[in-house]
Order: structure tokens, then sequence, then C-alpha cells
């Protein structure tokens, strides 16, 4: 009871949300934006996206929660905080180590957060018999962080991620899409003021403007969805980062209200994962890579990859103790690997 009246249903469903695990829970309109939409096409109209052509293929259903669902009538938005104990970037005065973005070194959000948000719609379904519900976490067309925006959970900063006055930078995204006719909440305004501290933080310059990234200069984007060698441009400033960056998101003055200890608990950094020797990653073969990345995100992009990463980190680590390794590599099954290898050997030399 509440003041003597019982709870609205918005408020038990954002009660039980909490009890499952979710930092944040807000509810917005499911119909389409026209202005967000057209945002959208221009960025991929000028080719932002890279090589993501699966932002393409689906814009028609990324228009808006009503595009992929007509008969959706809200949408509740949800994170889940992943704050990280210690700034990220310290790790950078450690060249001989490989720095994991935070997002990556506890169990794989996809899992964790469908999980809980199939748990938090079965209640829903249950508190509301013949409600249709539809989950969503990051592999859907489906924009996350403008719905967050909406439904007051935060808003998009100058990074284009979701900045909240409670936990910084740091919180995974997921949406429930329903039939109920839910009451709003009310969009969260901008707090990102004057400030320029994600922008001046990028070590590629991906930022063209305030609010616009441009993914093809972007390191989380080059070292994790980009194929093949990656331009020799951007090699020397992917310094020791082997998968994503969290350079913007650190920067953001938003996280000293993100305390650590509001982190889910299935994101705490396996210790394996917060600052591997690149000599060891550099040894792995698929099979290994599989081993030790089970379980985790990063296992998606594969040892290819992942060893193109170390060995551009190599390059830039000045530690000639690893010319033996880079030199085994050097006949590598892979272009992308081998022509990594040529260049980290010429970088130690």
């Amino acid at each position: 009871m509440v003041n003597g009246a019982a709870k609205s249903l918005e408020d038990r469903l954002k009660q039980e949300a909490a009890r499952l695990g979710f930092a944040a829970c807000g509810i917005a309109p499911a119909a389409d934006d026209n202005l967000r939409a057209q945002r959208l096409e221009q960025w991929l109209g000028e080719g932002c996206h890279g090589s993501m052509e699966w932002m393409e293929t689906r814009l028609h259903h990324r228009r808006g929660p009503q595009s992929l669902w007509p008969e959706a009538n809200a949408v509740i938005a949800l994170g889940m905080s992943y704050a990280p104990a210690a700034d990220p970037r310290t790790l950078e005065r450690y060249p001989d180590r490989g720095r994991i973005s935070v997002y990556a070194q506890g169990a794989d959000y996809h899992d964790v957060i469908k999980r809980n948000l199939k748990a938090l719609a079965r209640w829903l379904v249950a508190e509301e018999p013949g409600a249709e519900v539809k989950v969503f976490v990051d592999t859907a067309p489906v924009m996350e962080k403008p719905l967050g925006q909406v439904a007051g959970l935060g808003w998009q900063g100058k990074h284009t991620n979701l900045v909240s006055r409670t936990h910084g930078s740091w919180l995974f995204l997921g949406a429930i899409y329903t039939t109920l006719n839910l009451t709003w909440d009310a969009p969260h305004a901008d707090r990102c003021g004057s400030c320029t501290a994600c922008q001046t933080a990028c070590p590629t310059h991906a930022f063209p403007a305030p609010y616009r990234l441009d993914a093809r200069r972007c390191i989380s984007y080059l070292t994790i969805e980009h194929k093949g060698p990656v331009a020799e441009e951007f090699r020397a400033a992917l310094g020791n980062r082997i998968y994503g960056c969290d350079d913007c998101l650190a920067a953001c003055p938003w996280n000293s209200f993100a305390a650590a200890a509001q982190a889910n608990r299935a994101f705490l950094p396996r210790a394996e994962l917060t600052a591997p020797r690149l000599a060891e990653l550099l040894a792995l073969d698929d099979a290994t890579f599989r081993t030790v990345f089970s379980g985790s995100p990063i296992k998606r992009i594969g040892r290819d990859r992942m060893v193109r990463n170390c060995l551009y980190a190599a390059g830039n680590s000045g530690d000639a103790g690893l010319v033996p390794v880079a030199q085994s590599l050097l006949d590598d099954p892979d272009p992308a690997v081998a022509d990594a290898a040529r260049w980290a050997l010429d970088r130690l030399a």
C-alpha cells in the first residue's frame, strides 16, 4: 500500500524489475518517432555504420517499435548496471597487457539480461492475462538508447550512449514491447551541458560532432565488428586495446555517481580477463581461444580477430620480448593476422 492506496501496475512492475536485478526501469510509448528515423537514415546514408550491413537491411524495423511490431502500445525500457570498481583507463600504463572493454570482462550480458527480461515478461502476463509481450536485448532491430531516453532512464550523451544521473555511462539496456496500455514516464532531459570530456577522450577522433559517432573510426568497431586488416592510420591509436574501448564512457563526469556496488554480480570481471598478458593471448589456437572465452561475448569474434588485435597491441608495446611470438605468426593462415604480425615486427624493430 502507498498512502493508503493500492500500488499501480506500473509501480509493481518497477518493483519486480528491481527484484530481478534491473537498476533502471521506465515506460515509453511504442509509436514510431519520424525525426529519430530520419536521423538514422542520414547516418546510414553517410556510411557511418561501416560494414555493419545488418543495420541497413532492417532499417524499416529500426524506425520505431510499431514498425517492428504494429500491435505494441508501450515499451518497458530496462537497464542493468555494470559499473566497474576502477577507471578502466589505468591499464594503459601496462602495455604488455591487453585492455578488454569492461562490458566483456564478465558473463555474456545477452544471456543474463534476456533471462531476466523473460522472467519480468512472465510476471507481467501473470498479472495481466491476455497481455502480449516481446523481449529484446541488443541483437534485435531495436533502438534501445533513444527509447531509454524517452522512458526516462537517462539521456543519449554526446558519445551517443545512454547516460544516467545515477549509473553514469554503465548501463546494459533491454526492452519489453507489450500490447498493454501502460502509463508512460516523462522523457529525460539532456544533462551534458557544455561538457566535451567524452569527445576529447576518443583516441581516433570518432566523433565528427557532439551526438554523432563515425563507427568507421571507433576502436570498438575496429576491434570487434571490422573484419580484415585495420587501416594503418588507426593502429598506433589502438594502444593495448584488444577488445572494445571504454575511453569515452570512462571520461563521463556522471560516472562519479555510479557506485560499483550497484553492478549486477553476473558482470563482475573474470580474473583472467581483467589484464591478460599479450604473450599468452598471441599463443592461442582456435580450440584454446574457445575454451578461454567460453561464456563471454568475446567468443563471437573468433581467434583470428583476437590475435590480430593483440598483434597491434604488441607492436605498440615496445616490448622486445614479444618479437618471437610475433615472428611465429608471420605465416598464419589468416591474412589479417599475418599482416598484423609484419606490422608489429616493424614497430618492435
